[in-house]
């Protein structure tokens, strides 16, 4: 990526900063509200009932700590997802502010990085909150525990870039509740975030080990919990750095395409 480039997605990141600066409050019952209840309902209140009858099957460690740092990537990924869909979506036809923008000396991969660059910036400052209050709480056993906000942050732009992409294929909105249907919500249950995804049929077991999410739910508990291992990790963060990489270059290639023709 050349200086230009920089630059220009900095210029695009600008504007989605000032526009977020004026309906933040809108986001914040999905972004912060919704993540805390998530946490007090099943790391405390349904932690509590499990605690009391053993924890074995979790290594020993209390639900909540099992559960916290799958909540803090399932929390980025579901925010990823949404910034993803239909502000693109406006971008290309409600409003239209895509093809302003190329009108001056920004290109359509400018556009993109940007977006996916503001995108970074809802991950990460939502996560932080999220992981702040897991510590408050006693959700983290170990300091490894706080590297769990730049997994989250990966596995939100794992996410993002291929929504983006699609998102710039798509005519309307309609496609987005089939992303939210098919693969945010199973994801995010069956991801391990709630329970070993062993307890799955083994069928099931397979595509949860294929999901981006999967990945970043063992490489937080793990390091919360101190038992990561090097190879393991490093194999996830190159999963998740791959989906990444190649959905930005679909996305690119998406909204070039989209822009251009």
């Amino acid at each position: 990526m050349t200086a230009v480039a920089i630059e220009n997605g900095q210029r695009q990141f600008d504007y989605w900063l000032t526009v977020y600066k004026r309906t933040w409050k809108g986001s914040l019952v999905s972004s912060f509200l919704l993540p805390l209840l998530y946490l007090a309902a099943m790391g405390i209140g349904l932690g509590s009932f499990v605690d009391a009858n053993g924890t074995g099957s979790l290594g020993g460690v209390s639900y909540l700590q099992f559960i916290a740092p799958g909540l803090l990537a399932s929390t980025a990924l579901q925010i990823a997802v949404g910034e993803s869909t239909y502000p693109v979506m406006s971008g290309l036809k409600w409003q239209k502010f895509y093809y302003s923008m190329i009108a001056t000396p920004l290109r359509p991969a400018d556009v993109m990085y940007g977006q996916l660059a503001f995108i970074a910036f809802r991950v990460a400052s939502t996560c932080a909150v999220f992981l702040a209050v897991i510590a408050a709480f006693g959700g983290l056993r170990s300091p490894l525990g706080l590297l769990g906000l730049p997994v989250a942050l990966l596995v939100g732009m794992a996410a993002s870039a291929p929504v983006c992409a699609i998102a710039t294929t798509l005519k309307n909105d309609s496609g987005f509740a089939m992303i939210f249907r098919f693969g945010v919500i199973p994801a995010f249950l069956f991801s391990g975030a709630f329970f070993p995804v062993s307890q799955l049929p083994d069928w099931i077991e397979w595509l949860a080990y294929v999901s981006p999410l999967w990945h970043a739910v063992e490489l937080s508990r793990d390091l919360s919990l101190n038992t990561v291992e090097f190879w393991p990790a490093l194999g996830s963060l190159a999963y998740l750095a791959a989906w990444f990489v190649v959905g930005t270059w679909f996305a690119v290639r998406g909204l070039t395409k989209r822009l251009i023709s």
